[in-house]
């Protein structure tokens, strides 16, 4: 027993488990001063005032298996792409076996300076590692929320990735459209005039298409990255010739994938048109050959998402409504397309500079205030 006297009362101090525990009784009764010190060690005992034995902290690879995966499977349902990219990247976290035999709270930044210097040997870019290391950042990050450790290495994305910046000229689309088999050419069409994702393009629906709506009708995004994905497109001219004959020749139908095809999904896929894609750049190859043209440098689908974007952006759209038009949930990201010219921005500020001589004219001299001498 350890009781002491401050003032007037006392004190009980001890160790538990490690710990200090140091309280005043606010008695000035020693008898009582113990007794409530041998109550507190009973308490303290039994897990009565929040001291508990630290649970085991499972390693990496456990932590993985055990909760995140199912964790992912559960909340990427509907998601299933999602769902593979988590476990993927998961798989290879796991394959290092110095960090996934590491518990969660013994991984450093040592560690994980290993890990890339690894993806780095394999010959990995610097685009691909990072998406791993936003996996494990994310696994940390959920030992934390959920209990297993207070806290968690420090993940740092590695610099200089590259991003999607190539945009294609208008030949190079004319060229590609020509030569694309269907239905790749109609849907790199729709990519080309609407901005659209990829993967919102495979999942169009007859129900969301309006024919009514705007000068040539409008069609709905109503699945895509974000909750900003949702939104409604005008449809251009070829747009909608593309649809409307499509839309005629299935029998006209109220509903039902637009790019119906026989996969697990019911729609085309990337592996539908992967091979059509890589096809069509050979047979550019060939036109080219035979009529003396420069080939086109092979390119993704996205890229026609990020042509059009760019071409919003230099046509002089602002960067709310570019974002409202691309799904972007924040204008941060739409910025990167808009590009103000010199001319736009001498006019921008002329108009500014001139409405602030405007105002200055209209002080005449005898209408200004006189200040006390």
């Amino acid at each position: 027993m350890a009781i002491f006297k401050r003032g007037r009362v006392y004190w009980y101090h001890f160790l538990f488990n490690g710990v200090h525990i140091q309280e005043s009784t606010k008695q000035g009764n020693p008898r009582v001063a113990r007794n409530m010190e041998s109550a507190h060690r009973t308490s303290l005992a039994k897990g009565e005032v929040g001291i508990r034995d630290h649970k085991p902290v499972p390693t990496l690879q456990q932590f993985i298996t055990r909760e995140f995966l199912p964790w992912a499977e559960a909340t990427f349902r509907a998601k299933h792409k999602t769902f593979l990219w988590y476990r993927g990247g998961a798989r290879r976290l796991g394959e290092f076996e110095s960090m996934a035999s590491a518990k969660l709270d013994q991984i450093t930044g040592a560690q994980v300076a290993a890990y890339v210097a690894r993806r780095q040997a394999a010959k990995l870019n610097i685009t691909a590692i990072n998406r791993e290391l936003q996996i494990l950042r994310r696994i940390l990050r959920l030992s934390v929320e959920w209990g297993h450790i207070q806290q968690s290495a420090k993940i740092k994305m590695l610099p200089g990735e590259t991003h999607r910046e190539r945009v294609i000229s208008p030949s190079e689309e004319a060229r590609y459209l020509a030569a694309a088999s269907e239905p790749l050419a109609s849907i790199a069409t729709l990519l080309a005039d609407t901005g659209m994702r990829p993967e919102e393009c495979f999942r169009l629906r007859w129900e969301a298409i309006t024919w009514i709506n705007g000068r040539h009708g409008s069609l709905l995004v109503t699945h895509g990255k974000t909750a900003a994905a949702r939104r409604s497109l005008p449809m251009t001219p070829r747009v909608r010739n593309i649809l409307e004959t499509r839309w005629e020749a299935a029998g006209k139908p109220e509903e039902g994938w637009v790019w119906s095809a026989p996969t697990r999904s019911g729609h085309v896929e990337p592996s539908t048109i992967r091979k059509h894609h890589t096809e069509t750049f050979e047979t550019i190859a060939e036109q080219g050959a035979m009529n003396n043209l420069k080939p086109v440098r092979p390119f993704v689908l996205y890229t026609l998402r990020h042509t059009f974007l760019t071409r919003l952006g230099q046509s002089g759209c602002d960067v709310w409504t570019l974002a409202r038009i691309a799904g972007h949930s924040t204008i941060g990201i739409s910025a990167r397309y808009v590009h103000p010219s010199e001319d736009a921005v001498l006019a921008a500020i002329t108009k500014l500079t001139g409405a602030a001589k405007g105002t200055i004219e209209l002080a005449k001299p005898e209408q200004r205030p006189m200040l006390p001498s």
